[in-house]
């Protein structure tokens, strides 16, 4: 999805740039009860006691999921139907699976899944609990976008004198379908340089007097929702409010390869057409070239031209105008006429509710699930 607004503005895909899916997708398990009403003041917090297995949520009425579910063989916490005591990694996962089928139901279509979940050491080795979550999400239909690197520099000290501490957890991000909204732009204006900042966070744990053993970081939080979860929503089409945005001649100078890149550009008195000619058809002459900014074609020799007059002032430096800053110009909207209402996101394992007090802060409404009643408050 694209919007032309002007010289190379575009809208972030708020869905990802692949080709169409054209396997079946997974059907959606049919629910049925009474369902629990969702606010939608910008901020609003809901605390539902229920399974995360079966949540009393409308069908398609999620817009992003972020959970940390208690890892197998932890803790107990003193609930006869909890998840994490199961006897075997394979019912764990079983169980895990049941709640993807069931978050899959109140997902919409392009939400997104942020599942932490750390390892165990069973019988003298890991049991490699996150691969088998990924194998089964991924035989069910899932799609697994990322498996992202949470390290901890700081993690808790650990006695074993026979191998390594373990200082990383995964955040697997999974999606029901490959169309989903993201915002890297946006994600990589916050957290890197203009260019992707990768798949590893280096986020520490911070001093956590709570009850609960697990704090999870309002950083990690702070990313998924930036990078998956849309600000607005609108009620009548579900449209989803998309960054519109404009690449740049800019480079990051804190970089010694963007400030070279910089300087030659203006020693060698390139134009910005020539740095849009570089952006147009990339590190190959093949790529984009042949449906420059028109989308019509016209342009095409001089694109190419002016780009071999850019490549050949700028040596190797060229490439880092491939990856340019971005400049956000606006917002996409829907011809509804209506308001649009703040994003959904929900914990199915809220516990102490660290993701809903930033999703809160970050203007989304915020739904927690948990087997306690109301244990957000427990800190």
């Amino acid at each position: 999805m694209s919007l032309e607004m002007g010289d190379y503005a575009r809208t972030i895909a708020a869905f990802d740039n692949g080709e169409p899916d054209r396997r079946r997708p997974p059907q959606k398990k049919k629910s049925s009860g009474k369902y629990v009403g969702i606010p939608v003041a910008p901020g609003a917090t809901k605390i539902i006691t229920a399974d995360a297995r079966k949540i009393p949520l409308p069908d398609a009425s999620v817009d992003l999921i972020i959970t940390s579910p208690p890892y197998w063989k932890k803790r107990d916490y003193g609930y006869p139907e909890q998840i994490g005591l199961e006897k075997t990694p394979q019912e764990f996962v079983a169980n895990i699976q049941a709640a993807l089928t069931e978050w899959r139901r109140i997902l919409k279509p392009a939400g997104s899944v942020f599942l932490n979940m750390g390892d165990t050491y069973h019988n003298k080795s890991l049991a490699g609990i996150p691969g088998r979550i990924e194998a089964a999400a991924c035989d069910d239909g899932w799609k697994l976008r990322n498996r992202i690197i949470w390290a901890k520099e700081n993690g808790m000290p650990e006695p074993s004198k026979t191998r390594l501490a373990n200082r990383h957890e995964y955040i697997l991000h999974l999606t029901p379908t490959q169309n989903y909204y993201y915002d890297i732009v946006g994600y990589s204006e916050k957290y890197g340089n203009g260019a992707n900042p990768g798949d590893v966070w280096n986020v520490n744990l911070k001093r956590d007097m709570s009850k609960h053993l697990a704090p999870f970081p309002e950083e990690l939080v702070e990313r998924a929702i930036t990078l998956a979860c849309p600000s607005e929503v609108c009620p009548v089409c579900g449209h989803l409010r998309s960054r519109i945005y404009q690449r740049t001649a800019e480079l990051d100078e804190s970089r010694p390869q963007g400030r070279r890149a910089m300087e030659l550009a203006r020693e060698k008195g390139l134009t910005a057409a020539h740095i849009a000619a570089i952006q147009a058809t990339g590190i190959s002459d093949a790529g984009k070239a042949l449906r420059v900014q028109t989308g019509t074609g016209k342009n095409t020799v001089d694109v190419k031209r002016l780009a071999a007059e850019a490549k050949k002032a700028l040596g190797g430096y060229f490439r880092e105008f491939t990856f340019a800053k971005k400049r956000t110009i606006g917002w996409t909207s829907c011809e509804c006429k209506v308001d649009f209402r703040p994003a959904v996101v929900l914990d199915p394992f809220c516990g102490t509710g660290t993701t809903l007090r930033v999703a809160s802060a970050m203007g989304r409404v915020a739904i927690g699930v948990d087997l306690a009643s109301f244990s957000h408050t427990d800190e």
